[in-house]
């Protein structure tokens, strides 16, 4: 694993004296948009350096301590040791992961939509449980999260949801997430006590931001305003500021009513058909099914690509990998990580065999 981060290292190490080149330039700031992407860049790639000589210094100091370990044999050295690698071990391992995100997009911030299948109020129950472990794992990441479409249920739960998630690698991690995801569990909205199946699909976009070149044709969309509903603050139910846009060829429908004002509603809702129609426009491209698409299944039975078993016992496993965890309060709460990371080394193993 070093010696294939050493290689990323030196050809970061080259595209950081491009940037720079780029930047000396009198003409650079003369595209803002392009200079704002580069800089965006520059600033990755330095984090990226900065954590590879972080980690060379903390190997250093693993070395120092086993030569005082060699000369006194201090058992507390020891100690000290074993816990100074396990830290280096899943820093390495985190630095493995962004090594494979090496994707066109996998930088990008994502959009994130969530829907409740098969299993009526339980189902909508679990589809909101969902979105609360993508809003907790992005808290911990120090993301930044935005709800624009909310659908809540009558009974508890919701329907559906879409939210934005602002931070680096947000696309190329949460494209793990794809598909459907399943529980088992005694069901609260059971008088009976019996254990219930449920389902809830989860897709991920890019947001693919402005510097992306998609037409859209103003006559290719029908745009309807209606009154939103649920949360939203004093201005919702008041005005009919939510909006609902129509790609009239393609028949993709994407709304937001969340935000504060009918303008702003339509400029997030093309924001999103843009980024659903740029990958669109990519599959076509590659003219091959993506990974998203296949995972476009009925929300149910036979479908998901992860388990959460809360009865008879209690498991997370993900189908993809057979990657198994016992936790799974820590993974409903956000503990999704080892999740991802099993997923993306593995897709990453078959892309090299």
């Amino acid at each position: 694993m070093i010696f294939e981060v050493i290689f990323d290292i030196a050809a970061i190490n080259l595209r950081l004296g491009d940037i720079e080149k780029l930047m000396a330039k009198p003409d650079f700031w003369d595209d803002k948009e392009t200079a704002q992407l580069v800089l965006k860049e520059g600033k990755s790639l330095h984090n990226l350096v900065n954590q590879w000589e972080d980690q060379r210094t903390k190997l250093e100091d693993v070395g120092v301590l086993l030569e005082l370990v060699e000369e006194e044999g201090d058992e507390d050295t020891v100690a000290e040791i074993e816990a100074s690698l396990d830290r280096v071990e899943k820093e390495a391992l985190e630095m493995e992961v962004k090594r494979m995100l090496g994707g066109e997009n996998d930088f990008n911030n994502a959009i994130v939509s969530i829907h409740a299948g098969a299993g009526g109020t339980e189902a909508q129950d679990w589809a909101e449980m969902l979105m609360r472990m993508y809003l907790r794992w992005a808290e911990s990441k120090g993301f930044k999260t935005e709800i624009i479409d909310y659908m809540g249920a009558d009974e508890a739960g919701l329907k559906s949801v879409t939210f934005t998630m602002e931070g680096d690698y947000a696309y190329g991690l949460l494209k793990a997430e794809i598909g459907i995801h399943r529980l088992v569990r005694i069901s609260p909205f059971d008088a009976g006590g019996r254990r219930h199946t449920s389902f809830a699909s989860v897709f991920v976009y890019p947001d693919i931001e402005d510097e992306f070149d998609v037409e859209i044709n103003e006559d290719d969309l029908r745009i309807d305003t209606f009154r939103a509903s649920g949360a939203g603050g004093q201005h919702v139910n008041k005005t009919d500021s939510a909006v609902r846009i129509t790609h009239l060829p393609t028949g993709i429908v994407v709304q937001c009513q969340n935000l504060r004002s009918q303008h702003k509603n339509k400029a997030m809702a093309m924001k999103v058909l843009k980024s659903k129609l740029y990958e669109a426009e990519m599959e076509k491209r590659a003219e091959e099914i993506s990974e998203l698409h296949n995972n476009k299944k009925g929300i149910a039975w036979g479908s998901q690509i992860r388990s959460y078993i809360l009865h008879p016992y209690r498991m997370v496993k993900d189908h993809r990998t057979n990657k198994e965890i016992g936790n799974v309060d820590a993974v409903l709460d956000g503990g999704i990580d080892q999740l991802i990371e099993a997923y993306l080394l593995s897709n990453n193993k078959v892309k090299l065999k």
